[in-house]
């Protein structure tokens, strides 16, 4: 058995070197993915382009507009004296906040009255919408605790610079909340899923799209040794492209990695088995490597997107966050990330490795079951 299983081994890797297509496929898609999570996926939103419309013109709104200018949040393309210009900038996509001051702006606040303020804010992408509103108003709330506190000592009433409840605030773990230290070890979760899916499916397939299938069921070879020789060496090549990827986001990227490689290659282990299943399972209701491609990026993209590396999963309806229970990417990304950033170990992790484990001999049984079938 093992000799017959050597040689469909052996085979696979000449076979996955001879094919020009295939060798690029296996290491270029998880340094393209890498360098696009790394570099473009980045939610630390800075200089947001701003417009100011300055009716008033005074000194009190000269120093609020001083104030963003000075502040890495926001960088000031304009000052204008025209409706219509902020209209223009915002319709063409120019700038994404407007400041727009009345022309009574400074005579309320002389008058201690509350002194109308009005920003504009390009919502068609609603995530930097809502982090920029939130800027402008930690912006504008420094600036009214000034106020009140003049004009308190301007009536006699000294108070104490500061604010009655001072604030430690820690961030554990991303201290400088780097997008791409989340993002960086989750595309290892991708990279996986990506490479044994696809190289699993197409070496089956490819198989049956070129005659041979019939050649291989007529030999020896029996269906447990068949499966086991076209699984073992994508299995190798994915934990190979982990390998890859991890040095590449410590040594490039610079993200953090404080907990133990066994821990991480455990963790990736258990996850092949679901995704190996789910190849093999892509192999038997496809016929061609087209078919079988097409297949793998529908089940893909779905993954990615319950997964919770993109968008927070509490924020999905409640009947999306039960189904992202039947989502391995889910547990994966959770085990590489917590191993990085956290420094997690199996004592921490067993659940997720628990659910990835019995998810994916649950694929991989019925992949086996109906693979068998179809042979028959």
């Amino acid at each position: 058995m093992f000799r017959r299983l050597y040689r469909i081994i052996i085979k696979e890797f000449i076979q996955a070197g001879r094919d020009p297509r295939l060798r690029i496929f296996l290491f270029l898609p998880p340094l393209v993915q890498l360098m696009t999570y790394g570099y473009a996926v980045n939610f630390d939103i800075q200089h947001i382009r701003t417009v100011v419309l300055d009716e008033s013109k005074s000194f009190e709104s000269r120093e609020l507009v001083n104030r963003f200018r000075s502040n890495i949040y926001f960088r000031l393309v304009e000052v204008t004296d025209s409706p219509a210009r902020v209209r223009d900038l915002l319709d063409r996509s120019q700038v994404t906040f407007a400041l727009r001051f009345p022309y009574d702006f400074s005579r309320q606040l002389k008058a201690g009255k509350a002194a109308r303020l009005q920003w504009i804010i390009d919502g068609t992408d609603s995530n930097a919408a809502l982090v920029t509103g939130r800027y402008a108003g930690a912006i504008l709330a420094d600036y009214n605790a000034e106020l009140l506190r003049e004009r308190l000592n301007r009536q006699g009433r000294r108070v104490e610079i500061g604010t009655p409840v001072a604030v430690e605030e820690q961030t554990w773990f991303n201290s400088n909340r780097i997008s791409s230290h989340s993002f960086v070890p989750g595309v290892i979760a991708m990279v996986v899923m990506l490479v044994s899916i696809m190289l699993t499916a197409l070496s089956v397939v490819r198989e049956k799209e070129i005659g041979t299938m019939e050649q291989l069921l007529v030999t020896p070879i029996r269906p447990v040794e068949f499966l086991l020789g076209k699984t073992v060496p994508f299995t190798l090549i994915s934990l190979a492209d982990v390998g890859l990827v991890t040095l590449v986001a410590i040594f490039w990227f610079e993200v953090p990695f404080r907990g133990s490689a066994l821990v991480l290659l455990a963790g990736t282990i258990v996850f092949l088995f679901f995704s190996v299943g789910v190849g093999l399972f892509i192999s038997t209701v496809t016929n061609t490597q087209q078919q079988a491609m097409m297949v793998s990026t529908f089940f893909f993209t779905p993954a990615i997107l319950l997964s919770g590396l993109v968008f927070p999963i509490h924020n999905m309806p409640e009947v999306v966050q039960y189904l992202t229970y039947f989502n391995p990417l889910r547990y994966f990304i959770i085990i590489v990330q917590d191993v990085f950033l956290k420094g997690a170990g199996i004592d921490i992790l067993w659940p997720q490795i628990a659910a990835l484990g019995g998810l994916g001999l649950a694929i991989l049984g019925l992949s086996v079951l109906r693979f068998r079938t179809r042979l028959a």
